[in-house]
């Protein structure tokens, strides 16, 4: 088939973005599948070196294809980027016109693309919602809220859904009794993120060489303020992390966060964190590859929105930390009933739970890397997930298609 890939790599040029984009892209042209990555969002790029935003993506566009070139020299030869100021990078708008015509499906990835009309002339579109709660409350309209204000939102709605032939979201759970995620008039199928194996197995690091830290990375947002639908509000992940701010004092390991935002470093020093620059560890794709993959474990937690909704969200960075042989102690959002979590990969929903599940890990290292690469290869594996992926959404009735991921 020819399937276009969306996102948000040029853009934001960050180790965990780029490895959450490019493996849809990657593992599709495993499976055989001519592909092209377009990008388009029609927003300035992040510049890491000056750290500001810019209007021109030249530079950014350039350690782009440096990097496809050392993953991939395929995928190096089959992308577009469109940056603010309208210039574009690698194909020519002509040559991406033209293979829209002709393409079977488009993956429009976290709202990441400008639909132009060039690109909407694709058989089929299938719209990957990676933000469950976030996405639902800006499509559907509130209740909570004025007429004038709902129907500003129907006729989002409506657009949203003229433009897509099907809806896939990482919210694994919408649709089931305890999960609050408003679906509307659309059906949310489940996917979670592809994992190319073989792009981290060559990065592994043996479980006696790897420091004694439970790490993960993470991004303090700015403000408290997240999605709210029908009166009640959600937060982002600093409204979970002051519940279990005190884990250092109970954690049998230390614990490290590569954070970035605004955070309350100092406070959180007090407690316990050991804190790094989330850009110095982020700030290309191997760097950040190499610092999971020396850690003994991950130990995260998630945002509100995705736990005290019980979404079943996933994080794309724990399904990388697994497919490094890296166990991971992470908040349960709803996962835990679709996924094993005894080894490995453990839940917890409070404090007591975490300390335990890192007593567990640090007890036993070796086991628990053992099994997170099974977990990996068992249920994230790019060739399960993206088979599973484009068969529902090239399918006419998507959701009778049976899941293989």
């Amino acid at each position: 088939m020819r399937i276009i890939t969306t996102g948000m790599a040029v853009t934001y040029p960050f180790g965990g973005v780029f490895w959450d984009y490019i493996q849809y892209a990657l593992g599709l042209l495993r499976l055989g599948h001519e592909v092209l990555y377009l990008e388009d969002t029609g927003k300035w790029c992040y510049d890491p070196r000056k750290e500001t935003w810019v209007e021109s993506g030249h530079d950014n566009a350039l350690a782009f294809a440096a990097h496809l070139e050392k993953l991939e020299p395929g995928l190096s030869k089959r992308w577009h980027y469109r940056d603010a100021t309208g210039a574009t990078h690698g194909w020519e708008p002509e040559r991406v016109a033209a293979f829209c015509k002709e393409a079977d499906l488009l993956l429009h990835i976290s709202a990441s693309c400008w639909l132009r009309d060039e690109y909407l002339a694709a058989k089929r579109i299938a719209f990957i919602d990676s933000d469950p709660m976030y996405t639902q409350a800006s499509l559907l309209p509130d209740p909570a809220t004025d007429e004038a204000t709902q129907a500003k939102a129907a006729e989002k709605l409506a657009w949203w859904r003229q433009h897509h032939h099907v809806f896939f979201t990482f919210g694994e759970k919408l649709g089931q009794p305890d999960c609050r995620v408003p679906t509307g008039p659309i059906t949310w199928l489940p996917t979670r993120q592809p994992i190319v194996l073989d792009a981290w197995a060559c990065a592994q690091v043996p479980v006696e060489q790897r420091r004694r830290m439970l790490t993960t990375v993470a991004s303090w947002e700015p403000t408290e303020k997240g999605p709210t639908y029908n009166g009640v509000g959600y937060g982002g992940k600093s409204a979970e992390f002051h519940r279990f701010i005190d884990l250092p004092a109970r954690s049998a390991l230390p614990l490290e966060v590569a954070l970035s935002g605004p955070a309350p470093r100092e406070l959180l020093q007090q407690r316990g964190w050991h804190l790094r620059d989330g850009l110095s560890m982020s700030h290309d794709p191997w760097v950040y590859r190499d610092y999971l993959a020396s850690s003994l474990g991950e130990c995260s937690v998630a945002k509100n929105a995705y736990v005290a909704s019980r979404s079943g969200w996933f994080s794309c960075r724990t399904a990388c930390y697994l497919a490094l042989g890296v166990p991971a102690i992470v908040q349960d959002t709803g996962w835990s009933d679709l996924l094993p979590h005894a080894a490995g990969l453990l839940a917890f929903t409070n404090i007591d739970q975490a300390a335990a599940a890192i007593i567990a890990v640090a007890a036993d290292p070796d086991h628990h890397s053992a099994v997170a690469l099974e977990i990996a290869r068992e249920h994230f594996d790019s060739d399960r997930v993206l088979t599973s992926l484009v068969d529902r959404a090239t399918a006419s009735d998507p959701s009778r298609q049976s899941r293989r991921a």
